[in-house]
């Protein structure tokens, strides 16, 4: 089918009236173990609904709907539905603390929250009689219990109820009719590693730059099968899920991020959008399993790995064709060995895979090309509605690009090394917030990312965040971000936070996968009580010491890590260490592990 890139406010319908009766959604109910199915007419229909339904509610044109859910099928039909009556969507994310729905709420005067479930509901309830704008709640989870006399709340079932029968439809399709694309299609609040929330606006012009700029380098079709994994929160999901309702391909709805890996291999999708973490996982999953088979096999994959390598990397990525002895060794090894990966993964017909969000290990990028799954490696921001460039399967790349600029995006390189942006798909300005809006863009009208990098030969290298980079007491300066990804392929570290702003040598705060560390702890007769013990141990310190040195010896000797103190505990939301997105907020655990911290540092 070619892209339909219509106004979201009608883009389901303009689908439906192509696909009809083909199946368009693949989900599971809230706690249910059936994946169940939607088609497009019935798709179309249910948003058709909920805008009649939010009519009937009292939703105003350009007004702001709250959407408080992890992903689920009624969070799709709540944003076009909305959208199908030109109102703006808010999204939090499923994981946001109450004071931070508080803040969004209050800041866009939220009157309707759609919330997931229990957890949510529960929070929208708690914050309600402190934010002033606040009306409804309408719960999207029928096994959700509404708290007795909360005459605030309603359960999305009985909400539909609301446009059975399609009662305003004449108003709803007048809405449509005089729909502008400079309208504001969502307010998205970025949580940032630093400072308070801001919300960023994004229209429909740049909804629609964005998928005409995409369509031409991102090579999906109405025959892929494409798992929602990332929150439909996070502008790369956002932007890539509606990317692919416009060429009709099927979305497969996963709630839960945990069940990732199980939905996978029960659906089969042939795409997936995700962040590194993702395929660190699978990297070192795979590379466990290995380690622990037989020699023979041991060797076969190793031997498989060179060749796919060769192929793949040396080759193709270099836009070389391989040499016929090659290829046909790797057509072999990808049918008895890299076949039986891609299937225990449920990606037996792997098509391609959309990578941002954090820097890419060398190592991860390259093993996942090499056992033939196509990475495509991206750079974005929520500011400029996701992809700024990103690996084109049909062209050369270089492993640690972030790929060709797509069309109609300018790239600059200020004097100091940030890249700057302009274009259509990039955003005007932060909601409610002028004075920032101001300081984010130069004289002449270029967003300034906060990200420093360098094109070369038409791809985009970046090296770090602009005020994450750390200047060492010795004067010389560290990318935290490029020395996390080296060390998170290792299998024992979970998450990791780089130490060096200031300080004499770079240093390390270490959250190690516990299971295998006990595993590693039982079979070296290393006796514990619980996870502090095996933090304190010497002999542990020392394997994990040597298993360190060995992944950063390409490292320049200052960037090295001297010292690590491994915590017993993950960092966490609650305390404020990680955004929704999971990245690491440096200047809270500075605070939070002060004296862990200096504890390194001591002479």
């Amino acid at each position: 089918m070619e892209q339909i890139n219509s106004h979201l406010s009608t883009l389901i319908h303009d689908v439906a009236a192509r696909l009809g009766d083909r199946e368009a959604l693949i989900y599971k109910d809230f706690g249910g173990t059936q994946w169940k199915s939607y088609s497009w007419n019935q798709f179309s229909m249910k948003v058709k609904t909920v805008s009649n339904a939010m009519l009937n509610l009292g939703v105003k044109i350009q007004e702001n709907v709250g959407v408080f859910s992890q992903n689920s099928v009624q969070y799709l039909f709540t944003d076009f539905g909305a959208w199908g009556i030109r109102a703006v969507t808010i999204p939090f994310y499923a994981t946001s603390s109450e004071q931070q729905i508080q803040f969004m709420i209050s800041d866009a005067k939220v009157r309707f929250l759609f919330v997931g479930e229990q957890e949510q509901y529960d929070k929208a309830r708690r914050v309600f009689s402190m934010c002033k704008t606040l009306e409804k709640i309408i719960v999207f989870d029928p096994a959700v219990h509404i708290a007795e006399g909360d005459q605030t709340a309603m359960h999305f079932e009985d909400f539909l109820k609301l446009g059975d029968g399609l009662p305003r439809q004449a108003e709803v399709e007048s809405l449509q009719k005089s729909a502008s694309f400079d309208e504001i299609a969502n307010i998205l609040y970025t949580s940032g590693t630093t400072g308070d929330s801001k919300g960023v606006i994004l229209t429909h012009s740049q909804y629609h730059a964005a998928f005409e700029a995409n369509h031409k380098c991102v090579p999906v079709t109405e025959d892929d099968r494409i798992m929602n994994f990332l929150p439909f929160t996070h502008i790369f999901e956002k932007g890539w899920k509606i990317l692919c309702i416009t060429v009709g391909a099927r979305l497969i709805v996963n709630t839960h991020p945990m069940e990732v890996q199980q939905s996978m291999r029960e659906t089969h999708p042939t795409c997936m959008s995700s962040v590194p973490r993702f395929w660190e996982k699978v990297y070192t999953g795979v590379q466990e399993k290995i380690e622990n088979s037989g020699l023979v096999q041991r060797k076969l994959f190793q031997h498989a790995l060179v060749v796919g390598r060769k192929h793949n990397i040396e080759y193709l990525a270099c836009g070389k064709r391989p040499p016929l002895a090659l290829h046909l060794e790797y057509e072999m090894l990808n049918k008895t060995v890299f076949s039986l990966v891609r299937k225990e993964l449920g990606l037996e017909n792997a098509h391609f895979f959309p990578t941002a969000g954090a820097a890419v290990s060398h190592h991860v990028e390259e093993f996942v090309h090499s056992i033939g799954i196509n990475m495509v490696v991206g750079y974005g921001l929520t500011e400029s509605l996701a992809t700024v460039s990103c690996n084109h399967l049909d062209k050369p790349f270089t492993v640690g690009s972030v790929g060709i600029p797509i069309d109609s995006i300018d790239i600059r390189i200020s004097e100091e090394g940030e890249v700057l942006l302009k274009g259509p798909t990039i955003f005007k300005g932060y909601y409610n917030r002028d004075d920032i809006t101001r300081e984010s863009f130069t004289t002449d009208g270029y967003f300034k990312t906060g990200d420093s990098g360098f094109l070369q030969n038409g791809e985009l290298f970046l090296k770090d965040r602009i005020k994450d980079l750390f200047k060492t007491s010795n004067g010389k300066y560290i990318a935290p971000q490029m020395i996390e990804s080296k060390l998170l392929v290792d299998k024992y570290i979970d998450q990791i936070a780089i130490i060096a702003d200031q300080r004499k040598f770079v240093s390390a705060l270490i959250i190690p996968v516990y299971s295998l560390l006990e595993e590693y702890a039982r079979e070296h007769g290393i006796a514990f009580q619980g996870r502090e013990d095996l933090c304190r141990n010497k002999q542990i310190h020392d394997m994990l010491m040597e298993r360190i040195d060995t992944l950063q010896q390409q490292l320049a000797h200052y960037e090295q890590v001297k010292r690590f103190t491994l915590l017993p505990h993950s960092f966490s939301l609650e305390r404020g260490e990680l955004t929704n997105t999971l990245k690491i907020k440096r200047r809270v655990l500075n605070e939070n592990y002060k004296k862990e911290i200096d504890e390194m540092y001591k002479e």
